[in-house]
Order: structure tokens, then C-alpha cells, then sequence
């Protein structure tokens, strides 16, 4: 291995990740301008990863980059990158900046907090474009890019119909319920999660020893995800934005959070099963009065039963 700082680039990439996250906390900080976030995620993962490989031919160890886990971070995240302002300005406000916009430190915090996210996530890229060994292609390899081909094309999929559905003035005042996401109430979630993890095992046949830690990054991305910043924030919005509506609630009880599933299947199914192997935890339902809820969801389940 080379070294640059250090022999996996950890320390070279935590330098370059901070630093663009701390030039867009300054640009989001002066000009209160909040529409920059995904960019400055996209941009600042391209450029990590086009340093690493650039580094790797300097020190003799040039790849097929096309058919490498790099070869993809890469080319995803430059096409996000080159997106990312026309995206945001389609999109609108970051709802996420609400409370932190006249609040330095939360908005210190946050872009903080992304830049840990940033390189924690693609720890296995990092690790994989770092290395001198260069094994065959595997098993692993193959199963690895299919998921992330996959979970890009869900991704991608279900952020194009969100926005379609969104900028329709019919659908004002409605959620989305249409394409990917009457199979999942949260299908962009499900995408990024399975493409990380398809990183993950796209990098197994290079790794050994301590390597196998960079399993932290899409660990690190799913508890994030299930748990902190992700799905619990958007159900407790919807749940006080719609909860009262009796189609939601039939939405809510016959769609699964995270995993595709067709809604007649997810409806019949226990609830057990449901909060335990599908991701149905009741933080997500924290913000519906309780008996409310279990009524409604056990009329729906009989609903779904006698359709």
C-alpha cells in the first residue's frame, strides 16, 4: 500500500471530506442558503474517491475502474454532483434546516454530523481503492454490483416520482402513493441502503483482517437511517400532517416502511413479523393516539383480509 498520511487514505479522506463540508457550513451559515446539502454529499464523495484513484495510478496500482466498486461511487456520485442545484431547486426548501437556520451551533452540528456520514458510509470504496491486491473477479463482485444497480434504479426511481407527484397541483395537500411507493412508504430509503450494502459485498474478495471494520459504513448508514435523521423524522411529519385521515391510515397499515412489498401481502401479515423482520418499529407510529391507531389497524388488517 502506498501512504499518504496513512496507508488506507482514512486520514486523507476525513481531511478532504471535512473540508468541503466545512466550505458549504460556511456558504449555508452566511447566505442562510439551504439547498446545497445534497450537492455538497454528491460533490464531496466524487472528489474523495477521484483523489483515491488518482493516487492508486501515481503508485503503480491502476484498475479497471469502470467494473470498481470506486468506478461506481464515482460515476453516481459525479452525476449528482453535476445535478445537484437543479435537483434542489426543483425540490425546494430543506425542511431539515427548519429549527437550525438562526441556530449556529444545530447548524454546526449538522454539517458536522454529514461529514461524519460522508466518510464513514464509503469506508469500503476507501479501503478498496487503497489496496495493492487486486483478486479476480468473484461471486461477491457480481452479487455486489447487481445490488447496487438495483438500489440505485429504486433510488433514483422513487426521488423522480416523488418530485413528479409533488410539482402536480392536483396532488397539493396529498402523500405520494404512486409508482415504487405503494410498495414501500419509504422506496428512496430502501435504494440507498441496498446500493451501500452492495458496495460492502462488491469489496469482500480485497479485504482481510481489520479491513472487515469498513462493515461499520453500511451499518452506520442503515441505523442513521431506521433510527436518527431518516424514516422516524418523515413518519412523525406525516403521522401530524395526515394522521387523521382514514386513508392514510390504511396506507400506513397496508404498506410496508422500508422493503418492497405489494400491499396485499404486507396487510395480512402479523404484527409481530411486521416490527420484528420488516422494520415496522413503533417509533414510527409515536406521533397517532395509540387507540386510535390499533383500532384502525386492526380494521385494516380485516379490510385487507376480506378483499
Amino acid at each position: 500500500m502506498g501512504t499518504v498520511i496513512d496507508s488506507h487514505f482514512l486520514g486523507l479522506t476525513a481531511i478532504v471530506t471535512l473540508g468541503y463540508q466545512l466550505l458549504f457550513f460556511v456558504i449555508t451559515a452566511l447566505l442562510k442558503f439551504d439547498k446545497v446539502t445534497d450537492f455538497a454529499v454528491s460533490n464531496s464523495v466524487y472528489r474523495k474517491h477521484k483523489f483515491c484513484y488518482t493516487r492508486c495510478i501515481d503508485l503503480g496500482r491502476e484498475r479497471i475502474m469502470a467494473l470498481s466498486p470506486g468506478g461506481f461511487v464515482c460515476a453516481c456520485s459525479h452525476l449528482g454532483a453535476s445535478s445537484g442545484t437543479l435537483s434542489v431547486d426543483e425540490w425546494g426548501e430543506d425542511r431539515r434546516f427548519d429549527e437550525m437556520r438562526d441556530n449556529l451551533g444545530k447548524l454546526a452540528v449538522f454539517w458536522i454530523f454529514q461529514a461524519v456520514w460522508v466518510w464513514t458510509v464509503s469506508l469500503p470504496v476507501t479501503v478498496v481503492n487503497a489496496s495493492d491486491r487486486n483478486p479476480s473477479i468473484q461471486a461477491q463482485d457480481i452479487i455486489g454490483w447487481i445490488m447496487w444497480f438495483f438500489g440505485l434504479l429504486v433510488e433514483a426511481t422513487a426521488d423522480q416520482q416523488k418530485l413528479t407527484f409533488k410539482n402536480s397541483p392536483e396532488n397539493r395537500g396529498k402523500w405520494c402513493n404512486v409508482g415504487v411507493w405503494k410498495y414501500s412508504r419509504h422506496p428512496n430509503y430502501f435504494g440507498e441502503i441496498f446500493l451501500w450494502w452492495g458496495m460492502f459485498v462488491a469489496s469482500t474478495p480485497v479485504l482481510e483482517n481489520g479491513e472487515w471494520l469498513v462493515i461499520f459504513g453500511p451499518i452506520f448508514l442503515t441505523l442513521l437511517l431506521l433510527f436518527v435523521s431518516g424514516i422516524p423524522l418523515l413518519e412523525e411529519s406525516a403521522d401530524k400532517k395526515y394522521g387523521n385521515v382514514s386513508a392514510y391510515r390504511h396506507y400506513k397499515i397496508t404498506t410496508s416502511p422500508l422493503i418492497l412489498l405489494p400491499p396485499s401481502l404486507y396487510g395480512n401479515l402479523p404484527s409481530w413479523f411486521k416490527s420484528t423482520l420488516l422494520f415496522e418499529f413503533p417509533l414510527y407510529s409515536r406521533s397517532l393516539p395509540q387507540e386510535s391507531w390499533n383500532r384502525k389497524s386492526k380494521k385494516g388488517s380485516d379490510a385487507v383480509k376480506h378483499s
